[in-house]
C-alpha cells in the first residue's frame, strides 16, 4: 500500500520487472528449441560415423563432437546473457553443494573418493540456482577427475570492497597446476591432459557465468597438494533473504 504520489512509479517498476521475466523465459525457450534442433542432427551424424569404418567416418565423428561441444558452449552463453542482472533471486548454497556432492559420489563411485563439504547454513547466493549448480558442478567434477583420493568443498561469507560476497573453495589432492597452467586452464576449449575425459570447456563456461554475475574465479595451489578453485560471487542481502 504505497502513497498515491509514488503509486504510478511502483506500477511502472512492477510492469518492467514482469516484462523482464517474460523476456527471460522466452529466451530460455528459444535456446532450448535451438539446442534440440541442432543436437539431434549431430547425434545422427555421430551414430552413423560410429557404425561406419575408415578415416572419413573417424573424421566425421571427431568433427561432429567438436561441433556439439561448441554448440553447448554458445547455447550456455546465450542463456547466461538472458539471465544477467537477475533481480530478487536468492539461492541457499548449502543444499546445492550437498546435492552436487551426492551426484559426484555416484558419478565417480569407481574412484572411491572422499568428498567433504563444509558450507555454512547462512550462505546465500544472489542469483539463480541452476547457474550456481553449473558453476559449482563444473568445479567439483573437475576436482574429482584429478584428485588422488580426496576433494573438499568449503564456503564462507566474504567482502569485495563495499559489496557482500560468498566464497566457495573447491580443493583436491591431485597433481595440481603450475602458474602458467592455471591461466591456460581458463582458456576456452583448452585440454591440458587428453587422458582425462572432457571437452575442455567446463572452466571456460564457469568463467563466463562468473563474469555475468560480476564475480571472480581464481585458481591456486591447495594445502591438500592439488588445485584450489576459488569462486567469488555476490551474496544475497538480508532484505532479499
Amino acid at each position: 500500500d504505497y502513497p498515491i504520489e509514488i503509486a504510478p512509479l511502483v506500477n511502472d517498476l512492477n510492469a518492467l520487472l514482469t516484462s523482464n521475466r517474460e523476456i527471460i523465459e522466452r529466451a530460455r525457450t528459444q535456446v532450448g528449441n535451438l539446442a534440440h534442433a541442432l543436437k539431434t542432427p549431430l547425434a545422427v551424424l555421430q551414430n552413423e560415423a560410429r557404425a561406419a569404418q575408415g578415416p572419413l567416418a573417424t573424421k566425421v565423428g571427431e568433427q561432429a563432437a567438436v561441433m556439439r561441444d561448441h554448440i553447448n558452449y554458445y547455447l550456455d552463453k546465450a542463456r547466461m546473457a538472458a539471465q544477467s542482472n537477475v533481480i530478487g533471486v536468492v539461492t541457499p548454497v548449502g543444499p546445492v553443494v550437498d546435492g552436487l556432492a551426492r551426484v559426484m559420489r555416484k558419478v565417480h563411485s569407481e574412484r572411491d573418493l572422499s568428498l567433504e563439504t563444509a558450507v555454512p547454513a547462512n550462505l546465500r547466493f544472489r542469483g539463480e540456482r541452476q547457474d550456481l549448480e553449473e558453476m559449482a558442478g563444473n568445479l567439483i567434477d573437475n576436482a574429482c577427475k584429478w584428485a588422488a583420493g580426496r576433494v573438499r568443498v568449503s564456503g564462507q561469507n566474504g567482502a569485495d570492497g563495499h559489496r557482500r560476497d560468498i566464497v566457495l573453495l573447491v580443493e583436491d589432492d591431485g597433481p595440481g597446476l603450475a602458474e602458467e597452467g592455471r591461466t591456460a586452464a581458463l582458456a576456452r576449449g583448452t585440454r591440458l591432459d587428453e587422458s582425462v575425459p572432457g571437452s575442455g570447456l567446463g572452466l571456460a563456461i564457469v568463467g563466463e557465468l562468473v563474469r555475468v554475475y560480476g564475480g571472480r574465479l581464481d585458481l591456486d595451489g591447495s594445502p591438500m597438494g592439488g588445485l584450489a578453485a576459488r569462486l567469488t560471487l555476490p551474496a544475497a542481502s538480508d532484505a532479499e533473504a
